[in-house]
């Protein structure tokens, strides 16, 4: 899987990367075949919610998890005359899950969903005549609405009769509408329906191997007295990078590097940020490394591009280890 480098920006001449980092719950994202119960108390559709971003879940195009239908696991579930809900003991979920097929069994409680409305009024102030040197106070009324939610959730190994992973998550939400302005209170449904995605995103985000974007700097100055046509070939690979074409930038670099006798830093390093953005780690790490023993005084972007690729190799090692099992 490679790291793709997507943009290139502003004058210190940042790139954007993505780097592949393993699931925040190593044993549950090795649990690919998943079976999710309907939740105690779900008056916000919490459980088909985690149910959708489950089966949303790609990587490399593929889909990370496959997830059990609810057909089956009602039917399955009405002919072993077991209940189907969040109060299942652990012993009945692993039989459903056995008999579906599944690796997992997600159940939770959804343990309070409310909203209170407090009323207040606040300060206006408006111009009396058309130069303002008089000004009015007056109030206007307002209406700030508080919604909360909580929730159990729990994630059941099928095989083992076990737990993978427990939490409790409970998320909060303010919003304010004044009779002055345009803003709209979303209705108690509506909010807690926010409050339900944002709880099942961050569930699955911690069972998924994932991208994130970090932002690494390139340099632009020769560390040498380069040539002229060394001096343009450096601006036209970094001109190829902000293009997205990560081949020919390569190739420029490499020619430069090869051309100082590789004893340019700056080529180096950057040759070592394209490689990592194609995701040649091992290449990267290599050239960051030459750039290391070529500094002759600290800089900050090679000394934190040394310590970064071990740990960008090590997180990406660790995922794709996740995604074979």
């Amino acid at each position: 899987m490679a790291l793709v480098l997507f943009s290139l920006s502003g004058c210190s001449k940042n790139v954007k990367i993505q780097v592949l980092e393993p699931a925040q719950i190593d044993r549950a994202a090795q649990t690919k075949q998943i079976a999710v119960s309907d939740f105690k108390g779900d008056t916000v559709g919490l459980s088909g919610k985690i149910e959708a971003f489950l089966a949303k879940q790609t990587l490399a195009g593929e889909k990370y998890f496959t997830i059990v239908s609810r057909d089956d696991m009602d039917r399955v579930l009405a002919e072993q005359r077991l209940q189907y809900s969040g109060v299942v003991r652990d012993s009945k979920l692993v039989e459903a899950g056995e008999i579906l097929g599944a690796q997992a069994f997600i159940a939770g409680e959804v343990v309070s969903a409310s909203v209170k409305d407090n009323h207040h009024y606040e300060k206006r102030t408006k111009c009396v005549d058309d130069k303002c040197k008089e000004i009015r106070s007056y109030q206007v009324f307002c209406i700030t609405r508080t919604i909360d939610l909580s929730a159990n959730i729990k994630m059941t190994d099928v095989s083992k009769a076990d737990i993978i992973y427990a939490d409790a998550y409970v998320k909060s939400r303010q919003w304010k509408h004044c009779q002055d302005d345009r803003t709209l209170l979303p209705s108690k449904s509506d909010g807690l329906g926010k409050l339900a995605s944002q709880i099942a995103n961050a569930f699955v985000y911690q069972l998924t191997p994932h991208y994130t974007t970090l932002t690494v700097s390139l340099l632009d100055d020769p560390d040498l007295d380069y040539t002229e046509k060394q001096a343009k070939t450096l601006e036209v690979a970094i001109d190829y990078i902000e293009a997205g074409r990560l081949d020919k930038a390569g190739r420029l670099l490499g020619t430069l590097l090869t051309s100082t006798q590789n004893q340019s830093y700056v080529a180096a390093y950057n040759l070592g940020v394209v490689k990592e953005a194609q995701g040649n780690l091992e290449d990267a790490k290599r050239l960051y490394l030459m750039a290391d023993q070529l500094q002759q005084e600290p800089i900050e972007e090679i000394n934190k591009a040394v310590v970064r690729i071990d740990q960008v190799m090590l997180k990406r090692e660790k995922a794709l280890l996740q995604i074979s099992r």
